[in-house]
Parts: C-alpha cells; structure tokens; sequence
C-alpha cells in the first residue's frame, strides 16, 4: 500500500515510510492510495470473531509489504487485548466502552499498534524521536504505549494548565524516554509547534521525527478496528435483521476516530449515520450546517480533550468524500453542547440508567438523543474515557466521590518531570537538538 498527501505536492510513501515520516512536507495528510472492501464472508463471520482476528483482517492490505502477515498477527495479539463492552444504556442507545487499556483511554489502542510498528522500523544506530502534542488522553496513550521501548524517544507537548490533574501525571510521572513539556499556550498551539517541526529542514536534518498524534497513519488506522467490533457486538446482542440501521456517535476533537469510522463504513463496513459530536469548539458542526469551513481558536470547555479549534484530521473526511459537502452531509451530522448541557446529561443518566458519563460520552449521548427520533435507526455512543479521569469534574456534578481504578491509582503521589516552554518555536527547536545529542 502507498499512501500520498492529501495535499497532492509530496510523493508517494510506503506504510512504513508514512509512519516514519509522520507528516508530507506539503503540510497535507497521508492517505492511502486505495481502500479495501472486505468480501460479504468477513462479515457474516463478524460476529463471533475474536478482537485480534478481527484487527489482523481489516488491517492487512493498509500495511503490507512492510509487515509480514506473520508478524502483522503477533503485533494484534499483543495490542488488540483489551476489552470494549457494548453496554445498553437505555432502549435503542449504547455505549462502546473504550476505556478499559492502561490509561483508561481509547487511544490505548492506536498508541500501541504505532509503537510496535516504529519498534520494528526503528534504524538501529539512529533513534526515532516521537514528538506529540495533546489535550489530555493522547499524551497519556502514547507515553504509556512507548515507555522502554527501545531507540524511540518521546516528547509531548501539552497546554499549560488545559489537561486534568490525573491526565497529566499519566505523561509527566514515567520518566526513562518519555519528556513531557508544558507550553504557555492551548491545545492548537502546541499542535501548530510540531507541525513547525515537521517542515523545519534544519530538524529533518539532524535528526529523525516521528509523530504519534492521530495524523501518523499507525495511529489513526487502527481505530477503525473499534468500529467493526461494535457493529458485530451489536448484532451478536440483538440478532438483529439485515435491514436494521446503525446509527455512531462519535465524541470528536481532532476528528481522528471519526475519520476511522468513516474510512470503515468505506470498507463496507454497514453504519448509515455518524454524527460529529463536539463541545463549544464547533467548528465542524458549523461547517456541515453552513458550507464554510473556518478554524478559530479553541475555548476551554469541561471535555478537555475535545478543545480544538483546528481539527487536524478532517481533511482526510473531505478527502474521502471527494470534499463534497452534500455528500459528507448524507451521512455526517454535526451536533455541539456546552458545559451545562453536559452536566445536565451526567447527572440525568447517573440517576436515571445508574450509568455514569465522561465530558466527551455525554455530548456524545446527547447527541444520540437528539438525533435517533429522526433517524429511526439504532444508536452507538463512543465512551472514549473513563469517568474518573476527570474526578474534579465528576465529583462536583454528582456530588460524590467517584473511585479511581486501579490503572489511575498507578500514577498517585509520582513526581512529576516536566520541563515549560512559551509558544515558541525556536524554544521548541533547542529543546529538541539538546534532547538529541544527549542521545545520539
């Protein structure tokens, strides 16, 4: 498979060239030249296949040759373990928990698989420098995915104050090749550092950069895998008919895993609806209802992770849709709520369903709810995080003490290493050229 710039002005690149190179010089997005559609068979076999089997199937033809089918298998065993309960939430409305992994995140997942394919690229001699910005879980997944991996450093950048306290010292309290940076600035800012980074020649020259946000296709790719799972539970579940529709609603910041999602339905993959669910940064919202698609910069919200006034991944959904705004809209709808909606919604369904809500699976809920009366289809809500990730904010809703788990109870009373930088490229440059003589 090769995969070329959404933007058109860079050449063609292997898998592995791809997830190496992370970003095309051209400041486009990798995609691939061509997308499988998986035979009627794989899908009558859906249902009752285990989660590695599933993973292997879907996600063979995007990497080979660069990973044989053997060892495309051992990396799905290894990654693909942890489990997603489709739980009913209500009549007609599900939750796809996805926050079973170490961090209690869904981007557990993608963190690893990427891991495992830079681990195996890797050129002995010159390390990988993997250089990552978030707004809450990705720092988390990826430092978690990459700890102790040999020949792979690892530096995330993330907003100053804009991650919750159990966030940051999931990236903040490993050490070993893990560099966690604060920047003076929001989540865009720090996304705009490393795309300076990755079109900075004097960097490319000195050393080898790498992404592992949702813009590294080994990262991105594998969240399809999530997709395919839930359709299968779901008839597993409800035997349901043929004709039955699905509706998924996905909580969306950088719009990664609903780019997965789409990119599956494009396999085959039978979901008639997704609805783009985000918070005041509606930036995609309000391009599907007006046609102008307009960045601006984000605003804090209660669903940290979805602060994002630029969303990297979306032009991959116009890609796929030959940037055809009636036909994104067929099967895209938009949806945004703000902080007392949400508040509203966790506490109406904690006493209500007895099921208690994240920031980012609430809007996506309601979503669900505002939605599904029209559409007369099923409903699938993506719960991407694990409640207690955010306790401040959960504790102060329902006026309780809501329990850490064990994988968050890890990260207590650690020292935090964290180095601060203002929003300055240049600051940011040195950062890297120091960290990559000391390990040259």
């Amino acid at each position: 498979m090769k995969y070329y710039s959404t933007n058109r002005q860079s050449p063609e690149l292997s898998f592995k060239e791809a997830v190496i190179k992370g970003l095309p010089l051209d400041k486009g997005l990798f995609f691939p030249e061509r997308v499988p559609e998986l035979p009627p068979s794989f899908f009558e076999a859906l249902p009752d296949m285990e989660l590695p089997e599933l993973a292997f199937q879907v996600l063979k033809e995007f990497t080979a040759p660069d990973i044989a089918a053997d060892q495309l298998r051992a990396i799905c065993n290894e990654v693909f373990t942890f489990p997603i309960p489709l739980v009913k939430v209500e009549k007609g409305i599900y939750s796809l928990e996805l926050f079973h992994g170490p961090t209690c995140a869904f981007k557990d997942v993608g963190a690893r698989f990427m891991s495992r394919c830079l681990q195996a690229f890797a050129t002995k001699g010159k390390p990988v420098t993997v250089l990552v910005a978030t707004s809450g879980d990705t720092g988390s997944a990826v430092a978690n995915g990459f700890l102790g991996v040999e020949n792979i450093e690892v530096v995330i950048l993330y907003p100053k104050g804009g991650v919750s306290e159990i966030q940051e010292m999931q990236f903040t309290t490993l050490g070993q090749n893990i560099r966690a940076v604060a920047v003076e600035g929001t989540f865009d800012d720090c996304q705009s550092l490393v795309k300076q980074a990755f079109s900075d020649p004097e960097l490319a020259k000195e050393m080898q950069l790498s992404s592992a946000n949702s813009i590294n296709v080994a990262r991105w790719l594998p969240q399809m895998v999530y997709y395919f799972y839930a359709w299968g539970q779901w008839k597993k579940l409800e035997h349901t008919r043929p004709a039955e529709e699905l509706t998924i609603s996905v909580p969306s910041g950088n719009f990664g895993n609903l780019a997965a999602g789409l990119i599956a339905r494009k396999m085959g993959l039978p979901i008639t609806y997704f609805i783009a669910a985000t918070n005041r940064n509606k930036v995609v919202p309000d391009y599907l209802e007006s046609g102008v698609y307009s960045p601006v910069p984000s605003v804090a919200t209660i669903a940290n992770a979805m602060d994002v006034g630029s969303p990297n991944n979306f032009p991959r959904i116009q890609e796929m849709f030959g940037n055809n705004l009636e036909a994104i809209q067929q099967v895209v709808k938009g949806f945004w709520a703000d902080d007392e909606e949400v508040k509203a919604a966790i506490k109406e369904t904690e006493a209500k369903d007895d099921y208690v809500l994240d920031p980012h699976g609430a809007i996506a809920y309601l979503a669900l709810k505002k939605y599904l009366p029209a559409l007369h289809t099923t409903g699938i809500f993506l719960e991407t995080a694990h409640p207690a990730k955010f306790k401040q904010s959960i504790d102060e809703i329902l006026g309780g003490d809501i329990a850490l788990p064990e994988q968050l109870q890890a990260f207590l009373n650690r020292p935090k290493q964290s180095a601060s930088i203002k929003n300055d490229f240049t600051m940011l440059s040195d950062l890297l050229k120091e960290q990559n003589k000391v390990n040259a």
